[in-house]
């Protein structure tokens, strides 16, 4: 411990600003700002720290490691409330915008900060130029990218954290099978068969992902290998461990749960221009968006279905190939779609027309799409239904850099 002398006037009140200073050091985040601050505050120190003062070598000592141990970003015992208001002060928070903006909303109300967050590029280039200082990021994909240096990575590997929407309490599920509600009316067998034969594959491929990987790797990846088979491991993660960290073993089971409290966060954050859709989103209920009898009577056929009234179909992805929808092309590959009497087309997303407006136009058959999509196109007038809830937390991260 160190020993004090009574001291007064201007040395006494220095002496309590540096201490105050370093201990904020210390235990907080680390900034450019602060470390300019210990190489004023240690020739202040070095002005009060006499044989007639303190009369210690620890006061310098703890100033040298503060200043060792602090840099520009974020010291690893930082707590996330610390690096959240530090990034939302900074305006260094970062989102695509694409509908997972809201659980980085209700992160940000959590802490009493400013919903406004920086529109993020596809690429992590703004994460890795140090223009965003807390990066959006899915488990499966863009952490990937950040932490290996393989094709296409950074290589940061452990000197970056993350921040787990599912942690924090602000979770909203994501990847959901969807239809219109007017079709699975009309082609129940289609509809239940199609559930069936997809869940298979999802199995197949959570059991096996380093297969389902190199399946997706065949039907034209948009990512290289090894991406492809990391994102198989990650995705798997997803697939069979709920919001709390509890195993899931049903495939595509609804959580109730979890899926009110995604319509919940929906309600609070998803902003729409017309009154009639911000009223019609403001009383959704969940027998709006989603139906749980077709995956229920699905997966209790054991595949014992009745012929499909359209055995043609096809389901639009929300984005390029790749493991993130590995259950539908393991399906395809393995003829599991053809066990049930079903030919499948998988059609891409990424383009022009969204995956809602591609199903609710009838362009396709089915869909993936996440749970705050689906619940905007409803009310903004869109029919559409949840048939199955593939993803059962959130894949969202909001990464950061360590000071080393």
């Amino acid at each position: 411990m160190m020993k004090r002398k009574n001291l007064t006037g201007k040395k006494a009140i220095t002496v309590l600003l540096s201490t105050a200073i370093l201990a904020t050091l210390l235990s907080g985040c680390g900034k450019e700002e602060a470390a300019a601050s210990v190489v004023v505050d240690e020739a202040a120190t070095e002005e009060v720290v006499t044989d007639e003062t303190v009369a210690t070598e620890e006061v310098t000592e703890a100033v040298s490691e503060a200043a060792e141990s602090t840099g520009p970003y974020y010291d690893s015992g930082s707590d996330v409330e610390s690096i959240v208001i530090d990034a939302a002060e900074k305006g260094k928070v970062g989102n695509w915008g694409l509908g997972n903006e809201y659980e980085v909303q209700a992160l940000l109300s959590k802490y009493g900060q400013d919903t406004a967050y920086l529109s993020q590029a596809f690429d992590m280039d703004g994460f890795d130029d140090d223009s965003i200082s807390l990066a959006s990021a899915m488990t499966y994909n863009e952490l990937g990218l950040i932490k290996n240096d393989y094709e296409g990575g950074y290589g940061y590997a452990d000197t970056v954290s993350f921040i787990d929407m599912n942690e924090e309490g602000v979770a909203m599920l994501e990847d959901n099978l969807f239809c219109n509600a007017a079709f699975a009316e009309e082609n129940p067998n289609t509809v239940k068969a199609f559930i069936y034969a997809s869940m298979k594959g999802w199995e197949y491929a959570c059991a096996n992902p380093e297969e389902a990987a190199e399946i997706v790797y065949k039907y034209g990846s948009s990512v290289s290998a090894q991406h492809q088979a990391y994102m198989a491991g990650e995705v798997k993660k997803l697939v069979e461990t709920d919001t709390k960290g509890v195993a899931v073993s049903e495939y595509g089971k609804m959580d109730e749960e979890a899926m009110q409290q995604t319509l919940d966060l929906a309600k609070t954050y998803i902003k729409l221009d017309d009154s009639a859709a911000a009223d019609k989103l403001a009383s959704l209920t969940l027998d709006e968006i989603r139906s749980t009898s077709y995956w229920e009577e699905a997966m209790a056929s054991e595949g014992e279905l009745g012929a499909p009234e359209k055995a043609e179909v096809s389901i639009q992805l929300k984005w390029l190939p790749q493991a993130q929808f590995m259950g539908y092309y393991v399906a395809l590959d393995k003829g599991y779609y053809d066990e049930v009497g079903l030919k499948v087309n998988i059609v891409s997303g990424g383009g022009d027309i969204g995956e809602t407006t591609a199903v609710y136009s009838g362009q396709v058959d089915f869909g993936v799409t996440w749970v705050s999509n689906l619940i905007a196109a409803n009310a903004g007038g869109m029919d559409l239904l949840e048939i199955a809830q593939v993803y059962q937390r959130s894949g969202l991260v909001l990464v950061y850099k360590l000071n080393q």
